[in-house]
């Protein structure tokens, strides 16, 4: 239903920018070229609109989504679109688009676009009930709970619906006549005069193997009446926030993988990384090279402080930054270890000796961290994510949910750097670090990087 839905919003806007520029040419007409021109934006128009909703393909369902909650994915859609275009617009000095014509597209399509989906959204919950004859019908191998718990879910989560035919029992051959109001049709060996008997899409089976005495008769029937057969994967008590099927050359592999991370996501996670980190550098460089000279006349030693951290997979780097602190601090650590006010595997002291004089306001500002670009460039970090930890303070760790935080690329930001920075526990930081791995998003990042600025111009929480 996603992608029918995508192409109805890119079909339909693309009709709402054809006629609010033939309403427009009405009152001030255009050249062939200047309408050329203005048609050229669809282009733009339709990239957009495409790629928001593959960043919101959840989102983007009638099926267990309120119509507000539709309208307001709808509205960020034509926000996006008109900030991409405002900015593609300045970026290449475009003038022949019409701010009229521009503006009346983004207002009216996201007008049209709603009540569209408004009448999409009562037209498939008032017509379920009278397309119950093309419902996909399901038979489930299994009669136990895993078996009822698979029917409802599939129930729940069917958007055009579904009926399940019945249950077969894999157990006694006598236990299923007892049972004739839970809908158990029969033994599993019955399953050909079942599908004779039935429609029948197809077939799920929901027991471990282990209980089948012949899997291949299963098999081998639904390839006589060309009906589907799929295997409920829950095979061990382990919650995965993505399971996928990969194969080896004949090889079935299935993966269950704790941190759900799109490969497509993450080449544009890293792109987006790189794009920032390249156009912010050049202005930047001024800023480095003014603070190394200060951090020079401050203190002597050089400019430049460079630690081994922890980074994604446990793969060790070299962390870029200002020097903020004696040329031996380092050494002097174990003298200072006594005054650390954090607990857990955590070190901050509110006024460590160590600091220099420009360091407490290098700290204060962030600017100690703007470095750690030259980090994302190298691939070591992104711009958003996890902060990396010292080798000291993951040697500390006393919990195995700690390591999770290695699963994904450490960052420059994340939700402990817009949530009280430093002030934080341990362990409301682990928290923040694990909601941002299990609920990840590009969307989630921007979210981030915007509340960063603020964060670090108020200053609150640095250390």
């Amino acid at each position: 239903m996603n992608r029918l839905l995508a192409l109805l919003d890119i079909s339909v806007s693309a009709l709402v920018y054809v006629v609010v520029l033939r309403i427009y040419m009405l009152f001030r007409p255009l050249d062939a070229d200047g309408y050329l021109q203005h048609l050229s934006l669809l282009v733009l128009i339709t990239l957009t609109i495409a790629i928001c909703h593959h960043f919101l393909s959840p989102e983007y369902q009638l099926h267990g989504r309120s119509l507000l909650r539709q309208a307001c994915k709808i509205a960020m859609t034509m926000a996006a679109t008109f900030a991409v275009i405002v900015v593609a617009l300045f970026l290449f000095n475009v003038d022949f688009v019409s701010r009229l014509v521009f503006v009346g597209f983004i207002v009216g399509n996201t007008l049209v676009l709603i009540g569209t989906r408004a009448f999409l959204t009562w037209w498939y919950f008032s017509s379920r009930k009278e397309r119950q004859e093309n419902y996909l019908r399901v038979l489930i191998i299994g009669s136990g709970r895993r078996a009822r718990l698979l029917a409802r879910r599939l129930k729940g989560a069917s958007e055009w619906g579904l009926q399940v035919v019945g249950f077969l029992d894999p157990s006694d051959p006598d236990r299923y006549n007892h049972r004739i109001d839970d809908n158990v049709l029969g033994h599993v060996s019955q399953i050909s005069e079942v599908l004779r008997s039935n429609v029948v899409e197809e077939i799920i089976v929901a027991v471990p193997r282990r209980m089948l005495d012949d899997i291949q008769a299963i098999i081998d029937a639904c390839q006589e009446e060309g009906v589907k057969l799929r295997y409920m994967a829950d095979i061990y008590d382990f919650k995965a926030a993505r399971i996928k099927l990969t194969m080896v050359e004949n090889i079935p592999l299935l993966s269950f993988e704790p941190v759900a991370q799109d490969e497509t996501m993450l080449i544009v996670k890293r792109f987006v990384d790189l794009v920032m980190t390249i156009v912010a550098l050049p202005f930047l460089v001024p800023i480095f090279m003014l603070v190394s000279v200060a951090i020079r006349m401050d203190s002597p030693g050089p400019a430049f402080f460079t630690q081994e951290r922890i980074g994604l997979h446990k793969r060790r780097f070299r962390l870029f930054k200002f020097r903020t602190m004696v040329v031996d601090a380092e050494a002097r650590m174990a003298e200072v270890e006594h005054l650390n006010e954090a607990e857990g595997p955590n070190f901050k002291i509110a006024n460590d000796p160590r600091l220099t004089r420009l360091g407490a306001f290098l700290r204060k500002t962030s600017i100690d961290e703007l470095p750690q670009l030259l980090n994302v460039l190298l691939g070591d970090m992104s711009l958003v994510g996890p902060r990396p930890m010292s080798l000291r303070d993951v040697n500390l760790f006393d919990k195995g949910i700690q390591r999770k935080r290695f699963s994904v690329r450490p960052g420059l930001t994340c939700l402990w750097q817009v949530s009280g920075r430093s002030d934080l526990s341990f362990d409301d930081w682990l928290r923040l670090d694990l909601k941002y791995i299990d609920n990840w998003s590009l969307s989630l990042d921007i979210k981030i990087l915007f509340r960063t600025v603020p964060a670090v111009l108020k200053g609150s929480g640095a250390a």
